[in-house]
């Protein structure tokens, strides 16, 4: 059975949802997360992604408020990502309460740092994200375009230890009009161990099916919850 990821993704400490990664998009859910994070819970969910969009933009952590409050009040399992770009940001996400944190932008800016956090924490708990647009990485809370392949991206990376690969379509995210599956049925071929998550433009429990049909561990799922599609 699939995994269904919550998401929460914070501005301003606000729960917010962009579209196609836009800022200028951005559409306030709710001003509590930490009261979002205890409404997934009680459903039964059993982790959460929290990004830190700020932190993305700003290239530091922001919001390690709002993990710290989610972290403390619930039992929740927090992947954190968002801005974090140095040794301290990691140490702060951790000792926030954070069970594992998302590296994206540092992977493709910074491999030697991104390297070294896989060395010291391992691969459990350092997740690669990959964030693409027709399938090159995108960084910089998804502002800036590579020319980096996702392929041989996710392979350099599985060689340095990592086991877990949060991929999102920044061209589906927040559109809630179908996930990219041939992409993630194209990763999972070349990786088929791969722990791979799925992320951006679930939009009904068939876009989940469909995910499942192709073999992805777990999905993230954010704005259908929020307009209440799911």
């Amino acid at each position: 059975m699939i995994e269904i990821i919550p998401a929460i993704d914070i501005i301003g400490g606000k729960c917010v949802r962009l579209s196609q990664g836009d800022y200028a998009q951005a559409k306030v859910y709710d001003a509590n997360p930490l009261e979002v994070a205890k409404r997934f819970e009680d459903k039964g969910y059993k982790r959460l992604h929290v990004v830190d969009l700020e932190g993305a933009k700003s290239q530091h952590i922001v919001n390690q408020k709002v993990l710290s409050e989610i972290a403390a009040h619930t039992h929740l399992i927090v992947d954190f990502g968002g801005g974090l770009k140095s040794d301290e940001d990691v140490r702060i996400a951790f000792d926030c309460g954070a069970a594992m944190i998302t590296g994206g932008s540092i992977a493709v800016k910074n491999p030697a740092v991104f390297e070294q956090w896989i060395s010291i924490y391992g691969g459990q708990k350092i997740i690669l994200g990959a964030d693409v647009r027709n399938e090159k990485i995108a960084v910089n809370g998804w502002q800036e375009s590579t020319q980096e392949d996702i392929l041989p991206f996710i392979a350099r990376y599985l060689s340095k230890g990592i086991t877990q690969v949060i991929c999102t379509d920044v061209s589906k995210d927040g559109m809630l009009q179908g996930t990219n599956v041939d992409l993630y049925q194209k990763i999972l071929a070349q990786f088929p161990s791969l722990h791979l998550i799925a992320s951006g433009g679930v939009s009904s429990r068939r876009d989940i099916d469909s995910l499942q049909a192709a073999g992805l561990p777990a999905v993230i799922v954010g704005k259908a919850f929020y307009e209440n599609l799911i």
